[in-house]
């Protein structure tokens, strides 16, 4: 058995030699040794500061080839890569970060970048997607990962359309999950060092690029749409869509308190907290003896496990003072809330009207926030009969649909529309999305190649 799965391991991983690249590319861990997690693997993950001081937002640190999985066990026949390089904190200081990009096999002139943001929902560097993705890794049955197995298959259905694909850690080096603007500058960054990263052979800043994130991955995608004129308006972005959008932090911590989703929640509080000093020590100041039992407990743990853990709980009752109502706490959310700027690229923006875990009333606001600039393009769509669960498989499809539009040139017009729908899943253009990724998926696992040829 384990002679056949080396041999399997063996044709699926020969590849042609990447084309050269600066810095030189490390191979791949040779199977069937698994990759180290994060914590474990400082040098690429947390390089020596001198290595990247002097580096511009998104240059290379170092480059690796990797082997990606579904499920950390069925190989899946592409060319993938660990990029870590340049991005910048809130403060404005040079931080690193990785990303893991991806093609398909062969090459393609003027392929497009597809920029998917995963939820990774976490607070430990384990649940990491660059960690998660990889064959061999934890499963993510053990690690709790769950969010970063599924929404892989999404990347799947963009890698069988023959884009390329990059997926940032964008919660950064601490695992700040849910602070907003750090995940935005990843994101951007990633995609710059993905463009100029001659393996992917890419067409550098003029590659058309589209973002989609979902939940968690919203944060940073939609982040990223807003700080991108000023951040990196040299990238050629032609389209972001987003769904079930945590537009406002503040928003989102009063409907969790005692709700299901208050244990994530939570979470998403500590790892702001990790970004923004003022909450963090609000919080220690201010939490009694449970709610410091929960910080500890919570301080490692990817997202099933973060949901799991202290469900229908009072986190505000766990403080003694009004955290809405302290001018650090209040500026710091201020800082995390969509809306700051608006966007100028085309938006595909989709929410569950009956959403429980990310409260509609927010994004709402946000879309009437864009579409006061006449310069705005925004597709808003309100599905009534799903929720924040359901809508990401169902809304994926459209979403993809959408990209695919805009990689194809096909305009824009100016201006906002908003769309009230039963379900989303209602549209049968859109199941065709999900027939292609279910065939493109269970053709990797008998180590045929994904999107070749597209």
């Amino acid at each position: 058995m384990v002679a056949t799965l080396a041999t399997l391991a063996g044709l699926h991983f020969a590849v042609a030699a990447p084309a050269p690249a600066d810095p030189p590319v490390q191979p791949a861990l040779p199977f069937p040794i698994p990759p180290t997690p994060p914590g474990f693997d400082p040098a690429f993950y947390r390089p020596p500061p001198e290595t990247y001081l002097d580096k511009a937002p998104g240059e290379l640190i170092a480059a690796r080839q990797v082997h990606l999985a579904n499920l950390s066990l069925i190989p899946v026949n592409v060319d993938a890569w660990q990029l870590s390089y340049r991005s910048t904190n809130t403060r404005g200081e040079p931080i690193p970060a990785v990303a893991t990009v991806i093609k398909p096999r062969g090459y393609v002139a003027d392929r497009p970048l597809f920029s998917y943001q995963i939820a990774e929902d976490s607070t430990g560097n384990y649940c990491m997607p660059s960690y998660q993705l990889q064959m061999g890794s934890i499963p993510a049955t053990i690690t709790g990962s769950t969010l970063v197995a599924a929404q892989f298959l999404e990347v799947q259905a963009a890698l069988a359309q023959g884009w390329a694909v990059a997926i940032p850690d964008h919660q950064g080096p601490d695992s700040a999950y849910a602070a907003g603007p750090l995940a935005g500058r990843i994101t951007l960054d990633g995609i710059r060092a993905a463009v100029n990263f001659d393996p992917m052979q890419l067409s550098g800043t003029q590659t058309r690029v589209g973002l989609m994130g979902y939940s968690g991955g919203a944060i940073a995608t939609g982040h990223a749409a807003e700080l991108r004129r000023e951040y990196a308006p040299e990238l050629n972005v032609v389209g972001v869509a987003e769904g079930g959008i945590p537009a406002d932090l503040a928003a989102a911590l009063k409907l969790a308190n005692g709700n299901l989703s208050s244990g994530l929640i939570m979470a998403g509080a500590l790892g702001v907290s990790r970004e923004y000093p003022a909450l963090r020590n609000f919080l220690d100041r201010h939490m009694n003896p449970l709610g410091r039992v929960m910080l500890v407990a919570k301080d490692q743990l990817c997202a099933s496990y973060q949901a799991a853990l202290f469900p229908f709980g009072n986190n505000l009752g766990m403080l003694d003072a009004d955290p809405f109502s302290d001018p650090a706490v209040a500026e710091t959310l201020a800082k995390t809330r969509m809306g700051q700027q608006v966007p100028d690229v085309p938006m595909f923006m989709y929410q569950a009207n009956a959403d429980w875990l990310i409260p509609v009333g927010p994004v709402n606001a946000v879309v009437d926030t864009y579409c006061q600039d006449p310069n705005a393009r925004v597709e808003y769509t309100r599905d009534h009969f799903s929720e924040h669960l359901t809508l990401d498989p169902i809304g994926a499809p459209r979403a993809l649909m959408w990209l695919k539009d805009r990689f194809a040139g096909t305009p824009v017009a100016a201006g906002c529309s908003t769309s009230d729908v039963g379900s989303m899943m209602l549209d049968p253009v859109t199941w065709k999305v999900w027939e292609e990724t279910a065939g493109a998926t269970l053709a990797a696992a008998f180590q045929q190649p994904i999107g070749s040829g597209r």
